[in-house]
């Protein structure tokens, strides 16, 4: 479904049903790490010394490709994180990607919005609505870089060894793809970026060759990947949207769409936004991949039913499924984009609050209230947590042990 197509209902209202007009894309989560879901505590860090790091950034054009089957443009653009000294083994590789959030900074017609949803003049909305979710950007208004919301995290897992790419969606936000449709895009965008780092590691060729830009300055930079990052050891982070993406990436039924020599090895679902009223679940099945999924309590467009979609889709894995209830998390926060403290377009917190419960957040209709994690706060127990689940996964780093404080395991 195209935002066009969305003019009845205010945003707000959608982020917390979880309905967009036909009711067909309902969002689930799933919730434990090892036994039962408990206040998230951050697992113990590496004993590995913290790398130095650095990052670059690349940017193909923002209608480089064409979504299959609609032909509507989308960008290939990311920034990567690494650890400044590559070495000379092959470095683990992470691929991120942001979910569904509005594209384009446009402060007019947000403030437009605003007050259409006030008087619910509902032709006003959609207006407004197109402006915010159009792919490209008009001329003169900037893109909303979702994609350097998760910079946190990428910082961090380059400290601790990982080449980090976290790649733009904006293209797709704006498409027509909705439900399964847009799980299947999202994962032929990352699909698309790994064929290019397999060119550039393998053999120093392809799109991305010359296309590096310092991420501070964005000067051009060379960074010499060839032969430092190791395609058979990928581990994919998706959140929101992205998150049922990187599941459908690693269906058993979708793994021969991978580039040739790739392999992910661990997928992080983190607050995933599955489309709950698909017929195949064997789309999403996975049977040899760890997954883990991450939920906040208290998280606003995402409920608890996505953990008992993913258990669903992992329940004849042999391999690793884990789940974590973040007591206290929202949605957004997990996102620097997407929190208040930004400043940017469409920022918010989504979690539900009450006027009798100050500093105290729930789900929207909840009743169960506990303190608000921060935005900080819930960055930093999220990132501890998707790190050594990569590290567990990736690098054998065995003190993950399945089941650090707050996981829970639920099958192998």
């Amino acid at each position: 479904m195209h935002h066009d197509a969305i003019p009845t209902a205010p945003r707000r209202r959608l982020l917390r049903t979880c309905a967009l007009a036909t009711a067909t894309a309902a969002l689930v989560v799933p919730q434990v790490w090892a036994g039962s879901p408990v206040t998230a505590t951050a697992p113990a860090a590496s004993a590995q010394r913290p790398l130095d790091i650095s990052a670059v950034t690349y940017n193909l054009g923002d209608q480089a490709y064409r979504l299959p089957g609609t032909g509507e443009p989308v960008e290939i653009g990311a920034i990567v994180h690494y650890p400044r000294d590559l070495g000379t083994t092959p470095r683990p590789l992470v691929v991120q990607l942001h979910g569904w959030h509005e594209t384009c900074a446009d402060r007019e017609a947000e403030a437009a919005q605003d007050a259409a949803e006030l008087s619910q003049d509902w032709d006003a909305y959609a207006a407004a609505s197109q402006k915010l979710f159009s792919w490209p950007c008009a001329s003169g208004t900037r893109p909303i870089g979702s994609h350097r919301g998760y910079d946190y995290l990428g910082e961090e897992l380059a400290r601790q060894g990982f080449v980090v790419v976290s790649i733009r969606a904006n293209g797709i936000n704006a498409s027509s793809v909705w439900g399964d449709e847009n799980a299947s895009a999202r994962a032929d965008l990352i699909n698309r970026h790994l064929a290019l780092w397999q060119q550039l590691s393998v053999s120093g060729r392809g799109g991305l060759v010359g296309g590096f830009r310092d991420a501070a300055t964005g000067k051009p930079r060379h960074v010499d990947f060839r032969h430092r990052v190791d395609l058979n050891r990928v581990g994919t982070m998706g959140h929101s949207r992205a998150g049922a993406g990187v599941t459908w990436q690693a269906a058993d039924r979708h793994k021969g769409r991978l580039p040739d020599g790739v392999h992910v090895r661990a997928v992080m679902a983190l607050a995933p936004a599955y489309n709950v009223m698909t017929e195949d679940m064997a789309a999403y099945e996975i049977t040899k991949t760890p997954v883990a999924v991450i939920r906040g309590t208290c998280d606003g467009q995402v409920g608890r039913e996505a953990f008992s979609f993913a258990a669903d889709a992992t329940a004849r894995s042999s391999a690793g499924f884990h789940q974590l209830a973040m007591r206290g998390a929202n949605h957004n926060f997990f996102n620097t984009q997407w929190s208040p403290e930004s400043g940017e377009v469409a920022a918010g917190d989504d979690a539900g609050h009450d006027d009798g419960h100050p500093g105290q957040c729930t789900e929207p209709g909840g009743s169960t209230f506990e303190p608000q994690l921060t935005e900080s706060a819930q960055r930093r127990l999220g990132a501890a947590s998707i790190t050594a689940f990569f590290r567990r996964y990736l690098v054998d780093e065995k003190r993950f042990g399945g089941t650090p404080t707050g996981w829970s395991l639920s099958h192998k």
